[in-house]
Order: C-alpha cells, then sequence, then structure tokens
C-alpha cells in the first residue's frame, strides 16, 4: 500500500508540475501578446495626435491669415522683410562636367550657363519686377556667370559680385564660411527699410531660409525675424 502511495504521489507531482508550467508558459505568450498590443495601440495613438497637430496647426495659420508664400502682386502691395534671395534662371549641365579640379571663378566655359530659354525667363522676371514698382537698394550677385547673367537681365541697376553667395560645389568654395559670412551681411541689414536683391543659388537659398525653389523662384526674408516666405510669379 505504502508504495501504490509514494507511485501516486510522485505521480500527481509530475502533472502538477506540467500543469504549473504550461501555465507559466500561457502566461508568458499572453504577456508578449498583451505588451504588442500595447506598443500597436500607441504607435496608432502616436500617428493619430500628430496627424490631429499638423492638421490643427494648417487650419491655425489659414485663420489667422499667414501664409507661407506670397505673390508678386501681394509683395509689391506690402513688402515682406528687406531681402530678397533670387535663385538664377535655368541652366541646365554640369559645372566643369563635374570635375572640380577644372572649374574656373572666372571662365564661363567651366561652369554651366544660361540656356536661351533661362535668359528669356531672367529677362521676363525683372520686367515683372519693374511692372510691380519693385525696386533695390543694391543688387547683390554670386560670382558664378550664372548668376551674374541673370542678375544683368533683370536691368534694374548696378550689380554688386558677393563671393558669400557662391555655391558650395564640390567644395571649391566652403558651404560653411560662405553662409557664416552671409549671416554677418544680413545681420548688418537688419535695420535697413528699404530692399536688397540676392541672386543665388539653390543650396544657398535653402540653408538660409530653409524654402526650395526652381531656377528663377525667389524667396523674401526678414532679417529681423529671419523668417521667410516664398514669392509666386504669376
Amino acid at each position: 500500500m505504502q508504495y501504490i502511495a509514494d507511485r501516486l504521489y510522485h505521480q500527481n507531482k509530475w502533472i502538477l508540475m506540467i500543469f504549473l508550467k504550461s501555465i507559466v508558459q500561457l502566461d508568458t505568450a499572453n504577456l508578449q501578446f498583451k505588451l504588442k498590443k500595447i506598443c500597436t495601440v500607441k504607435k496608432i495613438t502616436f500617428i493619430k495626435r500628430t496627424f490631429c497637430f499638423c492638421f490643427l496647426y494648417l487650419i491655425l495659420i489659414s485663420s489667422s491669415g499667414y501664409s507661407l508664400e506670397l505673390t508678386l502682386e501681394e509683395y509689391s502691395e506690402k513688402p515682406y522683410g528687406n531681402i530678397i534671395f533670387l535663385r538664377h534662371a535655368l541652366a541646365p549641365g554640369f559645372d566643369a562636367n563635374g570635375e572640380p579640379d577644372k572649374f574656373k571663378i572666372d571662365d564661363c566655359s567651366t561652369q554651366r550657363n544660361l540656356s536661351s530659354i533661362g535668359r528669356k525667363q531672367a529677362a521676363m522676371i525683372g520686367e515683372k519686377f519693374f511692372e510691380k514698382g519693385i525696386s533695390f537698394k543694391k543688387i547683390y550677385s554670386s560670382q558664378w556667370c550664372r548668376c551674374l547673367e541673370t542678375a544683368q537681365l533683370l536691368k534694374l541697376g548696378e550689380i554688386i559680385p558677393e563671393p558669400s553667395l557662391n555655391s558650395g560645389f564640390k567644395g571649391i568654395y566652403k558651404k560653411e564660411i560662405s553662409l557664416s559670412k552671409l549671416k554677418n551681411i544680413l545681420i548688418k541689414l537688419k535695420n535697413e527699410k528699404k530692399i536688397f536683391l540676392m541672386v543665388t543659388h539653390y543650396g544657398t537659398i535653402s540653408a538660409m531660409t530653409g524654402i526650395n525653389v526652381d531656377s528663377g523662384g525667389a524667396v523674401a526674408y526678414n532679417t529681423k525675424t529671419e523668417e521667410s516666405k516664398k514669392i509666386l510669379f504669376e
């Protein structure tokens, strides 16, 4: 009888251990499932909140009358800031055929230059500024040929070559140094009420204003607030 009792004890003990082990495994799997579910819910909640925030932000901007863009007509009626950054007109191709060592700042044949369409575009931009009665106290330009030619074709005044407006193409000009010098120029212009035009490149405009523009695109910049608005040529 004692033998049978011992056998039953050990057998029940073994069954109990298997049962407890299965419960632990079940709880672990259940816990993992719950954690995954919580993470998924948190992600969905985060996405929803981000979407709602962006939506409300856009509504706020719209209702307040603030816009990140303005037409040239609107600008002429109420100028925004005292700087206009203008990207050079259309100039297809590659500088020095992509070989920096062959690039020369004073040799236009080593640079990509305005196409016939680009020249017409630059002249048209100048006409639009003139028609809207927008004049500039000074016109600065990158030393690169396409920028100087764009500035010349505007026919809006004397052009002042400015190295800080140069492109950082392949490290020929150190972008960080140029931007630092340009920022210092803008600081000096903070109290100027008249408008200054700066003909430059995509990278410079993007770095200074956070706005990307196509060839011939323009951005109005406020030197006091350091805020910008894209100008739309109608």
